[in-house]
């Protein structure tokens, strides 16, 4: 019989030999640790300090780091490119004037001024559906700055059922907000004879609201458009007188503000042309001059007659396209 063997030499010869090395090699490292830095607080959240796997912004590394945009130096983009979604673009107003005596509060403005701009908003919704809005206008000096800002008060039903021989409500409001002037303008028929004065269109002026200064009476003419201004009396102090055609392409339409004699020229009203704007929708845009020392109630009455001109002879959308077709 073969002798007996041990039993720690059995367990030896059945176990395979460990792959793994007793010790790993030894090595000189050559880092040499430098001084101290200093503590970085926690970030607000952790106050253990950052999850496992996040980097501090505040401390070095190797990765490339976002930096966050609320920090000391903000981006910023130039002019005009980039707008910021949801803000509204910022109005320039023209600085407000002090009170003057005589002259109805509001008016100050246009004691300053010999020019204005009416720039009507455009509305996309009324070319894509041809359902009529209330009509916005912006006033504006020759330095762009925001003087008024006008806007309709019409109900639904009559401005889509009478188009522009609907009698609407204008409120002109201030840079603060208040309506310092309201246009108003009365339903007339126009089924009688044009030389009936029942027909002839009109539009008051009050200003302040409820306070009559004057009316703007349209005249029966064959050739072209002739208005009257007046004052609270109903009384003929100027006239304007239109153009023979008010849809030339490509040129401007103005009305001149003359005297009753008809000698001396005292302002203008001009409809500027803007291209295919002019032609197919309401966007129109319109200069009115007049003598700086003129009295600022007839200055207020001249810029009363440009809405009266607006909505008699420059149609909404829908007119302008059966005209333009026919």
């Amino acid at each position: 019989t073969a002798p007996e063997q041990p039993a720690g030499e059995m367990e030896n010869q059945t176990k395979p030999p460990d792959p793994r090395p007793d010790a790993p090699p030894e090595y000189n490292s050559h880092f040499v640790p430098g001084p101290p830095g200093t503590a970085v607080p926690p970030p607000a959240g952790y106050p253990g300090g950052l999850p496992m796997g996040y980097y501090s912004p505040q401390q070095p590394s190797t990765f490339p780091l976002y930096q966050p945009v609320g920090g000391t130096h903000p981006v910023q983009y130039q002019p005009g490119k980039y707008p910021v979604p949801n803000q509204p673009v910022p109005i320039t107003w023209m600085p407000g004037p002090t009170p003057m005596a005589n002259c109805p509060p509001g008016l100050e403005y246009l004691v300053q001024l010999d020019n204005i701009h009416v720039l009507q908003h455009f509305e996309p919704l009324e070319m894509m559906t041809r359902f009529e809005t209330n009509n916005r206008y912006d006033i504006k000096n020759n330095s762009d700055q925001m003087v008024y800002i006008v806007t309709e008060d019409t109900d639904d039903f009559t401005r889509n059922a009478y188009r522009t021989l609907r009698p609407f409500v204008l409120r002109v409001t201030d840079c603060m907000g208040r309506e310092i002037m309201t246009m108003q303008r009365p339903f007339r028929c126009t089924c009688c004879c044009f030389c009936c004065p029942s027909a002839r269109q009109e539009l008051e002026v009050q200003c302040p609201p409820g306070v009559t200064i004057g009316f703007v009476a349209e005249h029966w003419n064959l050739c072209r458009a002739v208005y009257s201004i007046q004052n609270e009396k109903k009384e003929n102090v100027m006239r304007v007188r239109g153009p023979c055609s008010t849809y030339g392409c490509g040129s401007d339409s103005v009305f001149e503000v003359k005297s009753l004699d008809g000698v001396s020229n005292i302002g203008s009203i001009i409809r500027k042309w803007n291209g295919l704007l002019s032609a197919m929708a309401d966007a129109d845009h319109f200069d009115i001059h007049f003598p700086l020392d003129l009295d600022v109630k007839m200055k207020a009455m001249i810029f009363g007659a440009c809405f009266l001109i607006v909505s008699l002879l420059f149609l909404s959308y829908p007119e302008r396209i059966s005209r333009s077709s026919s």
